[in-house]
């Protein structure tokens, strides 16, 4: 995982997505954020956060929520709060999943979709999700503690083939879907 000074204190993934045609059913996008813990950092999620939930203890929480993109730029954001999170957490996958109730879509079916994920003013991550077209939902970021105890963070941009319920359990997931 890339170093970024001391270590990540708070983060933001931030989302967004032209809305759906006239007569066309809303596209909707959510970001979702696992959770693992620092015995079994691959294993099953402790928690997942997604839509307009939060994690247990507040560290991880949605500050805006779209379910039709609306075209102004990113209009769904999560904060992830680092430095106030349990030392029983070590890792923290999050990623995208689109809704696909209305038919199957993919990433190629969307217009103007984009995921960016930002510490302050620094950009860490910015994708637009070409790479994954593909694919009905896709891991973006990965943040990890490493041996001192710091947060980094990893792009790790990986389509997946699910629904957004069988996202959350899989993607974290060592194996590409």
């Amino acid at each position: 995982m890339s170093s970024i000074g001391g270590g990540l204190d708070r983060a933001e993934v931030k989302l967004r997505w032209d809305p759906s045609s006239y007569a066309e059913p809303p596209r909707h996008l959510d970001i979702i954020a696992a959770t693992y813990s620092v015995d079994d950092p691959y294993g099953r999620p402790v928690y997942v956060v997604h839509t307009e939930s939060r994690s247990p203890d507040g560290t991880i929480n949605m500050s805006r929520h779209s379910e039709t993109g609306m075209g102004l730029g990113f209009v769904e954001a999560m904060v992830l709060e680092f430095d106030r999170m349990s030392p029983a957490y070590g890792r923290v996958v999050v990623g995208v999943a689109i809704h696909q109730d209305g038919g199957p879509r993919t990433f190629a079916d969307l217009s103007n979709a984009g995921v960016v994920v930002v510490e302050g003013y620094k950009e860490l991550l910015v994708d637009d999700f070409a790479q994954v077209a593909d694919a009905t939902a896709a891991t973006v970021a990965e943040f990890g503690r490493d041996a001192s105890g710091a947060w980094r963070f990893r792009a790790m941009v990986r389509g997946f083939d699910a629904d957004p319920v069988l996202f959350a359990a899989e993607m974290g997931s060592t194996r590409q879907q």
